[in-house]
């Protein structure tokens, strides 16, 4: 008879990955402690011990997961700008079921820090207003996200398969990045 291998421990990590898999499997109304718990293999209050804050605390640590990105400085404040709005985009379209969040949620803890950095590294690429520069491209990768989940039918209850991936989208996305970019140089 094999040895029982012993559960893996929780951790702050293992919560939101398990919770954005509900979320992004059967919608953020269907992500409560109790159904987390249970994909955990847990009791829902073992989770208050790494968000004591409860559900609160678990909508923000998703929205800032999905909103904590960090890309390297390149060369220009332009390319550093492309790589940071196609790493954002990436992230928001791998869990649909949080996008929510990310639009309503200001960006806290990791996600500010993010944005600062952000703001830093255009800054240093030469960008003047750098601060309104990263507020404008996050509007525009929140909302193109937006319309890409809208018409993939990810929450479609008629849709059998919703669309991870739209060549059509993926070419808007990346002329109005270039639009966006070229307007931001003016």
């Amino acid at each position: 008879m094999p040895a029982k291998r012993p559960p893996v421990p929780l951790s702050r990590e293992r919560i939101i990955e398990a919770a954005l898999h509900i979320a992004d499997t059967q919608g953020l109304r269907r992500l409560t402690m109790r159904r987390l718990g249970d994909a955990l293999q847990v009791e829902a209050m073992a989770i208050y011990h790494h968000l004591p804050r409860g559900k609160e605390a678990l909508m923000d640590a998703l929205a800032e997961h999905v909103t904590a990105v960090h890309v390297e400085q390149a060369a220009t404040w332009q390319e550093t700008a492309r790589a940071w709005c196609r790493a954002s985009r990436e992230l928001l379209r791998e869990h649909p079921g949080v996008l929510a969040l990310a639009l309503t949620k200001p960006p806290k803890g990791a996600a500010a820090v993010a944005v600062a950095e952000q703001v830093e590294q255009l800054a240093d690429g030469g960008l003047p207003d750098a601060e309104e520069a990263v507020r404008t491209l996050r509007a525009f990768v929140f909302g193109s996200v937006a319309v890409e989940v809208q018409r993939s039918g990810w929450a479609d209850p008629e849709v059998d398969e919703w669309v991870r991936r739209d060549s059509r989208a993926d070419a808007d996305f990346e002329r109005g990045l270039d639009a966006l970019l070229r307007g931001l140089e003016t």
